[in-house]
Parts: C-alpha cells; structure tokens; sequence
C-alpha cells in the first residue's frame, strides 16, 4: 500500500476511538472543494513521492502502539483505488486493530470484498450532493448505479458507518439536503461536516461556512430520514 502520510493519533476521526491516520494518494474524483489536493492531483502527488512511506515503516509503528491505540482509519485520496487495500487491512486487523474506512463510494465491489472478509469495522461514506448534480461537483462522468449499491452495501452489512456530506452554503440547499437524505433513508447515523474555504483543490472554487442556526436547519430536515444526524464544524 502506498502510505502518503501519517497522523499519529486523532480522537476525531474514529468515532468513540483512538485512532490513527494513513493517507494513501489519488483519487478518481475532482471535487473542487477537496481540502486534500496534495493528495489527488498527480502533479502535487509527484512533489511529495519522496516522502511517502513504506509499509514496513508504517507496521514497524504500528506494532509499538499494540494496547494502545484503537483502530487505523484509511483515508486518501480514494484507499479503494488501489488493488492492494485488502492485504493492507487484514495486516492490520492481524495486530488487533480495528480497521475504518473513508471512501467517496465509488467501488462497491471493493466495499463487498472488504465486508465479505470482515476486513473493516466502520465506513464512513461521502456522499457529495444529489445524484443528479453527482457529475457536475466531482468533476467526473460517473455511474450514480455504483453509490446507490454502495450505499446499501453499508447500510445493510457493514458492523458500523456513517453517511457525511460536506455541506457548501450556495452549493448546497434546504432542499438538497432533503433529497440527500432520502438517498440514504433509515441510516443510522448522518453528519453534516461544515465547509472551510482554505486550501481547496480549485483555488477559486466558490462556496462558504453555514452559520451554527443554518447547520442546525439543515440538522432537523436529515433528522426526518435518518435516525441520527450529527453536526461537525
């Protein structure tokens, strides 16, 4: 697996765990809102090749946080990108690790390989928009076929998940978020993650923060579809 960085620890990112962060680089999506852009344009991806880091140096890590740390989230980019993600999650789960997945759902086959050898304990899938603005805000022709399966892959099989959608005011609407959360009816568990404007893969992508009132709005319209909705500023 290739390892473009690593955080340590995060009591953020694992829900109720400790946890740590690998990123692995590309992704098959171009959201111009992605705060990651080191990490999906081949160009920025080639800047930090010489300081990615191998998978013996990532396990030799790993084995002195045996006891105390949870569980690894992998994260990109798009992890289920690479063909690899599979042995790279059962070495972990061989250490005692829980394993979360961060994955845009575009590779359902991949979510069911992983869930039909019990290599992940927690999904966490982005869902962008509303299907039909799917193309226009990832910046791809896409098959909206592949994230509905994904969606009822984690929705029926997966041990623990949630659904997210960074919410972008004058990107995302009261009425988006209704259709959004239809999509995903019955879900245990929705966050509605705010925007933050810095460092975006479009420099000039154009979009703002909702204020704490406008989230909250947006919280009771989920709340109708989902059985939990959780607000991340």
């Amino acid at each position: 697996m290739q390892i473009s960085a690593i955080k340590k620890s995060t009591l953020l990112d694992y829900p109720g765990k400790l946890a740590t962060i690998i990123f692995t680089p590309g992704c098959n999506l171009r959201c111009g809102f992605c705060h990651n852009p080191e990490f999906v344009l081949p160009e920025e991806i080639k800047k930090i090749r010489h300081d990615f880091i191998s998978e013996e140096i990532f396990f030799r890590f790993l084995k002195t946080r045996v006891g105390f740390l949870d569980g690894v989230v992998i994260c990109g980019g798009e992890p289920t990108i690479h063909m690899d993600l599979p042995e790279f999650c059962r070495k972990i789960k061989n250490l005692g690790f829980l394993v979360k997945l961060d994955t845009n759902g575009s590779n359902p086959e991949v979510i069911e390989d992983l869930l039909d050898q019990k290599l992940v304990d927690y999904i966490a899938m982005d869902v962008k928009h509303i299907f039909d603005e799917y193309h226009e805000i990832t910046g791809k022709n896409i098959d909206i076929s592949k994230y509905k399966k994904s969606i009822e892959l984690i929705k029926t099989r997966a041990p623990d998940y949630e659904f997210r959608t960074t919410v972008i005011k004058w990107v995302h609407s009261p009425k988006d978020i209704e259709e959004i959360v239809v999509s995903i009816r019955g879900a245990k568990k929705y966050a509605l993650q705010n925007y933050r404007g810095e460092h975006t893969l479009n420099p000039d992508f154009e979009g703002g923060s909702f204020t704490t009132p406008e989230l909250e709005a947006l919280q009771k319209i989920a709340e109708k579809c989902v059985e939990k909705c959780l607000i991340r500023k």
